[in-house]
């Protein structure tokens, strides 16, 4: 059995970790910029100022893509590419790029989804308070309104935001990642009602400007919770998990996107939250809540749950021994049967998985190939498992597997590979994967060979 027809198919990037920075060619800084000046913040010291030089080799890499067989194609863009300050005068060289990108990957038969946001917020407007400062809803929707009114001739795929979850629980509240902020409970959940006020206004902006019909979706990727087993009372479990608040805490589900589906945030973050969580203004919730045309799931790895005895979820362990990624994530691909199956559940949205992959260290082996076979392993089991979850009644709208190149992987730096094409980062010399043309196939078959 394959996927339904339309199915999408394809590979995932983001503008920071692939481009090189804007500032280098006339646009401005991100605070990924900033935080990789940091002493100590990148694990290896290094930072995105080159990262695959995509902003220099984007034709080559949407040949290569063509070569490839990928017909789909998640590219984010760079806000202080566009807009060097964050607001105010555009770079036509910067949008002039993403123009350029377009052109190249449809005259190559690919098609661009653009997601607005992947975590590269301006630098200048960081220093006018960044997303803690009410008014970035309305520069992100400006923002959004002169990208859109650019490219929607052609582009008709747009996701807002990616990961909420990651760029404010780890960049505002943990300071692991940009721009490394440490805020205390009520400064990082005003940042997050911004974030999801920038959402809904940057829908608006999308629907306002479009000038022909497209879809509008998000990229989260909360946590995804599986039953330990198939018996009813674990799968109540893990479903009642999978939406919970259970904790102070940026990784779930409901906390995000029940404001921008639902209409409300979840009376048990409510709850949990208290006074911290006092920053909501009327009018702020009907702005968030947008129509959506699908859900984007980011969706890499899953967590045990069964009932206990008075029928409340409770965590168990991972199988000793369980197979591990280079992050040692562990290896669950049932999370791609089951994260997609609650998510449908709860949201009525087509699911589309906008990343799922698995970093590794990979190196061109004594043949001049890259062997990867637990690459290909690994995806063969997570896009059955999303298979299995479309036969069972999920509308599965796509897949994108992250990434379509070696990049610069955030904190870790260029320590490990995600990609289906490695990247010598010292001659940018691009060389394909065994993984690359196994997808190929796979694409080609639409997945009837899983």
């Amino acid at each position: 059995m394959a996927f339904k027809d339309g199915f999408l198919w394809g590979v995932a990037s983001a503008s920071y970790q692939i481009e090189g920075s804007p500032y280098k060619v006339g646009g401005g800084m991100s605070v990924w910029d900033m935080f990789c000046r940091r002493e100590g913040a990148i694990s290896d010291g290094s930072n995105g100022d080159v990262a695959c030089d995509h902003y220099n080799r984007y034709a080559e890499d949407a040949a290569l893509m063509q070569t490839l067989g990928i017909p789909n194609y998640r590219m984010s863009i760079s806000w202080p590419r566009v807009l060097p300050a964050g607001k105010g005068k555009v770079s036509e060289e910067g949008l002039g790029f993403y123009d350029r990108l377009v052109d190249e990957l449809l005259a190559r038969g690919v098609q661009p989804h653009a997601t607005l946001f992947h975590w590269d917020y301006p630098y200048e407007l960081y220093c006018e308070g960044g997303w803690l400062n009410r008014d970035s809803a309305d520069f992100f929707a400006d923002y959004t309104r002169i990208v859109v009114e650019r490219l929607s001739d052609r582009v008709k795929s747009w996701m807002t935001l990616n990961e909420p979850q990651v760029f404010v629980g780890m960049g505002h509240r943990d300071g692991t990642h940009a721009p490394g902020d440490k805020m205390n409970w009520p400064e990082a959940l005003r940042v997050g009602h911004h974030v999801l006020l920038a959402h809904g206004k940057s829908c608006q902006a999308i629907r306002a400007c479009t000038k022909q019909p497209c879809e509008i979706g998000w990229a989260p990727v909360g946590s995804t919770a599986m039953p330990a087993t198939d018996q009813p009372e674990d799968v109540e479990a893990a479903r009642t998990a999978m939406f919970s608040v259970y904790a102070k805490t940026f990784w779930t589900n409901s906390w995000w996107a029940d404001p921008a589906i639902l209409g409300h945030y979840p009376e048990d973050g409510l709850r949990m939250f208290g006074s911290d969580f006092d920053c909501v203004r009327p009018g702020d919730l009907e702005t968030i809540c947008q129509p959506l045309d699908f859900y984007g799931a980011n969706i890499y790895l899953g967590h045990p749950f069964r009932a206990d005895e008075e029928g409340k979820p409770q965590h168990v362990d991972y199988a000793p021994g369980i197979g591990r990624t280079i992050y040692h994530w562990p290896v669950t691909p049932e999370a791609l049967y089951w994260g997609p199956k609650f998510l449908y559940e709860r949201y009525k949205l087509p699911i589309m998985i906008t990343e799922n992959g698995v970093g590794m260290s990979d190196w061109i082996h004594l043949d001049g190939k890259i062997h990867d076979p637990g690459r290909v392993d690994y995806l063969h089991r997570y896009i059955r498992e999303f298979k299995r979850a479309a036969a069972d009644g999920v509308d599965a709208k796509g897949y994108f597997q992250w990434s379509f190149s070696d990049n610069f992987e955030w904190y870790e730096g260029f320590k490990f590979r995600f990609g289906l094409v490695h990247i010598d980062y010292e001659t940018q010399k691009r060389t394909p994967k065994e993984s690359a043309y196994w997808y190929k196939q796979v694409i080609a078959s639409n997945g009837a060979d899983l």
